[in-house]
């Protein structure tokens, strides 16, 4: 193994630029190996400038920095990329473009650390011949063969910060507060956060809640004397008679943006309650800053073990933590099913167990 190229994809989140220094040590200090960095996805292959070395010189004082020093991109996609040719916008295929382009680089193998849309695209490439290796990273955890990815403890800790800072509010104001946390699909965020800052109700796109289940709680606890709740929103709950609240329209690339369901909850609550109600969006405060120890030491071993993974030959498949220990997994098994909150799990169980309503009731 002499040259090895790495990529980050899809949406930032805190560690990514510690999986780029471990790989980079690790391949430099055990293998002799030198790497080149892709910037900006997928598209670095195949836009000038897009490729440079990075070294020890490079990854040196990264480990704590948020964000990715590659630069990254959730919208990049060879097999469907955008362009305008003749004054019109067009859909086309470039992955032979970028295959021909990393056959050119003559390296070993390919890095690619990002979410499922990245980590899909890989597999795509793999099936094309391309030597890819796996690094699952996404704040949702929605990512299966894997306990963890990297980013979600951070965004859980923010998360959890922001639901502590509202409850001293909250309460000094007999306030209604609703925090609005990322999640489309999966609602890890909003239940690991919640369970952890003492949420009265949490709303995950896993359960479809009820509008009566929520007022209901919410007035109960008034009726018990406490004039101050926590609700915490996933982007992406819904109420069993409604659909998803989007902020932007997509289109045959781009997904749309979700966004609002946080204040249309807020919004109904004030009028069902009686109760002042405030929201705050979290948004993309969850996706920056430094990462937590635990990512730091999770992002670390990834990138190391994906390097050796690359050493040993084991193209197409993804590093992952199984209990305590990093693992590998073949990427096309990891992403067959999405991972979701078990609705049988003891986390769920927990949070009901401790009062907190899921909106699922009445």
């Amino acid at each position: 193994m002499k040259r090895l190229a790495i990529l980050t994809g899809g949406g930032d989140a805190p560690g990514l630029n510690a999986v780029l220094r471990a790989a980079v040590k690790t391949a430099v200090q055990v293998y002799g190996c030198e790497i080149l960095g892709v910037r900006n996805g997928y598209d670095g292959f195949i836009e000038p400038g897009g490729i440079v070395p990075l070294g020890l010189k490079e990854v040196r004082g990264i480990l704590p920095r948020g964000g990715t020093i590659l630069g990254t991109a959730n919208r990049g996609n060879p097999f469907a990329r955008k362009v305008e040719q003749d004054g019109e916008e067009q859909v086309i295929d470039v992955s032979d473009q970028v295959v021909s382009a990393i056959k050119k680089l003559k390296v070993d193998g390919v890095i690619v650390v990002g979410g499922d849309g990245s980590l899909r695209i890989a597999q795509e490439f793999y099936e094309k011949g391309v030597p890819v290796v796996g690094v699952p990273k996404t704040i949702d955890n929605d990512i299966g063969g894997t306990d963890v990815t990297f980013g979600f403890d951070t965004a859980v800790n923010i998360a959890m910060e922001a639901i502590d800072r509202l409850h001293t509010t909250a309460e000094s104001h007999h306030r209604v507060m609703v925090l609005e946390l990322m999640g489309w699909d999966a609602g890890f965020i909003a239940l690991h956060a919640g369970i952890s800052g003492g949420a009265d109700v949490i709303l995950i796109p896993e359960i479809p809640f009820t509008w009566q289940a929520i007022v209901d709680k919410i007035l109960d606890r008034v009726r018990r004397g406490t004039y101050f709740s926590i609700v915490v929103v996933s982007e992406g709950a819904r109420p069993r008679d409604g659909g998803l609240v989007y902020r932007q329209a997509g289109d045959e690339i781009y997904a749309p943006r979700l966004g609002g369901i946080g204040q249309q909850v807020a919004d109904t609550l004030q009028i069902d309650t009686g109760l002042e109600t405030r929201v705050t969006v979290l948004g993309h405060l969850q996706r920056g800053g430094s990462p937590t120890a635990f990512d730091r030491w999770l992002c670390s071993r990834y990138g190391a073990a994906a390097v050796r993974l690359a050493a040993e030959e084991k193209y197409g498949r993804m590093v992952a933590l199984q209990g305590t220990e990093v693992v590998d997994t073949g990427l096309q098994e990891a992403l067959v099913v999405p991972k979701r909150v078990n609705l049988e799990s003891d986390a769920v169980q927990t949070a009901r167990d401790l009062g907190i309503s899921f909106g699922d009731a009445g």
